[in-house]
């Protein structure tokens, strides 16, 4: 019998196995900042169907009370900042067409760290990987609450990486 359900997560599957095959058209490293020196990780953006399959590996993700870090994109193009935000020059939530939070291009799932270390992989279809070249993409020190505005309560910036082309 012919599941709708079945035919989607096999054919996501399906976008996800292509585009893991393939090199990412973007990607991002990123660097702790000067409290969390030891964080680094690379996010990859790759092209699937009509959005993108978005991986990450990082380590050195500090112990928090949930080991869980809240991940956007920011509209900003560096990641220079000051003392009291080492990355302010990232901007704010990547917000092109100034929806809610958490329903804007920048808002991404929970990153879930284990002992420092988090692996990360989910499909979007709110962005192609070269809407967000250019942009910043923040690891913050606390979850997402996905209900206060503009950002989810997440806490601060602890780590940041540009988004560059890669083809």
């Amino acid at each position: 019998m012919y599941n709708p359900d079945m035919h989607n997560m096999t054919a996501y599957a399906h976008l996800a196995r292509t585009a893991l095959g393939s090199v990412p058209a973007a990607r991002a490293q990123v660097r702790g900042g000067p409290r969390n020196s030891r964080l680094k990780g690379v996010f990859s953006f790759y092209a699937a169907g009509n959005g993108s399959l978005v991986t990450a590996e990082v380590n050195g993700l500090p112990k928090t009370h949930t080991g869980i870090y809240a991940v956007h994109i920011h509209d900003g193009a560096s990641c220079t900042g000051n003392a009291e935000d080492p990355f302010a020059a990232s901007g704010q939530h990547f917000n092109p067409a100034n929806r809610p939070h958490p329903l804007h291009v920048g808002d991404l799932l929970p990153l879930f760290g284990n002992d420092g270390f988090a692996v990360y992989s989910f499909y979007t279809d709110r962005f192609l990987p070269g809407d967000v070249v250019g942009h910043t993409v923040i690891i913050h020190s606390d979850p997402d609450d996905f209900r206060s505005q503009p950002s989810g309560n997440s806490g601060g910036k602890i780590a940041c990486g540009v988004i560059e082309k890669t083809r």
